[in-house]
């Protein structure tokens, strides 16, 4: 069931991402100007494009365990880090959109802890795999990042600046008496 569920959901995640790339591609011109816009737009691409590249390696080698396990820890301890850095500047936008960047990084670290310890929802009284965890964290990574997107879209941009007029210049017969 699992192996159905990661081959249904690394394509999905990519193509979520393949048209969030289309969606900064028409917003560029004016989100090239906010760093804000620019920095949650990266987030929302590692929200989605992340959680495709670990589904799409679990299935390289679905019954070994090491190679899940390696790929989840490396990618969203990756991610976890990406979307801290990211969190850090100045503050703009929606607060939810700065609330989405911390719950994905915390979802990202859930993910390392329990590719790390994969016993450990057993341990938690839990009656799921560690994958099918997994498969529920990274669909909420997905969910997130479409919440997070879905912000971004709406949130109104800082006034431009006018351009700094020069004063005209003079006419050499005007500075003559």
């Amino acid at each position: 069931m699992l192996v159905q569920f990661y081959s249904a959901f690394a394509p999905i995640s990519f193509t979520v991402l393949g048209l969030w790339f289309i969606v900064v591609q028409t917003r560029h011109a004016e989100w090239a100007r906010s760093q804000h816009h620019r920095r949650t737009a990266s987030v929302v691409a590692l929200q989605f494009g992340l959680p495709g590249l670990m589904s799409l390696l679990s299935l390289v080698a679905p019954t070994s365990h090491t190679m899940w396990r390696v790929s989840f820890t490396v990618a969203s301890l990756v991610g976890a880090a990406a979307l801290l850095a990211l969190s850090f500047g100045p503050a703009g936008g929606p607060r939810l959109a700065g609330a989405g960047r911390w719950l994905s990084a915390a979802l990202f670290a859930v993910v390392a802890v329990v590719a790390l310890a994969p016993g450990l929802p057993a341990d938690l009284g839990l009656q799921a795999t560690a994958l099918a965890v997994e498969a529920t964290l990274l669909s909420l990574l997905v969910f997130v990042g479409l919440a997070v997107a879905w912000l971004l879209l709406f949130t109104g941009m800082p006034p431009v600046p006018p351009a700094p007029s020069s004063p005209a210049p003079s006419s050499p017969a005007a500075a003559q008496p």
